[in-house]
């Protein structure tokens, strides 16, 4: 497939795309707790939604249509096989897509989402996705993953509720929290993990979404830095210039 140097869709077309994908992102969550529920098998705080599926699907087939769109063949994006890459602190990390050329590892994207549970999952996803970089990046630079710099992405869907958007208060401490953490929402704390990853040169590029439960596909973008439009262009123009 020839490359293409421009972004095949329009923000309004890829929009619509991505509202799809929300919409399908609910509906699966949804199933997966009335499937459990119905069995008596309903986990506390709703983990049931957390733990069971790959309700992030849609998002790699966007993420796949990208890497397309950008020259590359369906055997150089792996999904299911193929994704596990080395680590520095560990053996391995498998990560949610890998694009290849050749012996060259091109991007990989780690994705990753929430409902519910805010206060004690947003260290846990904090800790992640600092950690699994630093692997990333230290096992690159130990000459793990070859010698050209590959695109590393980071995708976060939080659930828009009361208790994710209203600002929740902080632990005195020995030494207090930096000033931009105070009166902030798990949301907002959020966005400021992920422009941090990047200005800190963790990822290459972050997206952050809130949406409310529902199959609506609503969803909103609260930082134009952060935007899942940008994220996927960045994707494209990183590709296309991987041969």
């Amino acid at each position: 497939m020839p490359q293409s140097s421009q972004f095949p869709w329009s923000e309004t077309e890829f929009s619509r795309r991505l509202r799809l994908a929300v919409k399908e992102y609910w509906l699966g969550r949804g199933g997966q707790y009335s499937q459990q529920a119905s069995r008596g098998t309903k986990d506390a705080g709703k983990r049931g939604e957390v733990t069971g599926g790959q309700h992030l699907n849609r998002f790699l087939g966007l993420l796949t249509e990208v890497a397309e769109a950008a020259g590359f063949a369906r055997d150089e994006i792996k999904l299911r096989q193929g994704i596990e890459l080395p680590g520095y602190f560990r053996p391995q990390k498998r990560w949610d897509m890998v694009v290849v050329r050749g012996s060259r590892l091109c991007a990989a994207v780690e994705l990753k989402s929430q409902v519910g549970s805010f206060g004690n999952n947003f260290n846990n996803r904090s800790e992640e996705a600092i950690g699994n970089s630093t692997d990333f990046w230290t096992a690159f630079r130990e000459g793990g993953m070859g010698k050209e710099t590959p695109w590393l992405g980071y995708f976060f869907l939080l659930e828009q509720a009361a208790k994710s958007s209203q600002p929740v208060g902080l632990k005195p401490g020995f030494f207090p929290p930096f000033p931009v953490f105070e009166g902030t929402s798990y949301a907002r704390r959020y966005e400021i993990l992920c422009e941090r990853l990047v200005l800190e040169r963790k990822y290459t590029r972050t997206a952050l979404l809130l949406s409310p439960r529902g199959a609506s596909g609503r969803y909103v973008e609260p930082n134009p830095a952060l935007d899942f439009y940008g994220f996927a262009k960045s994707l494209h123009a990183h590709l296309g210039g991987c041969r």
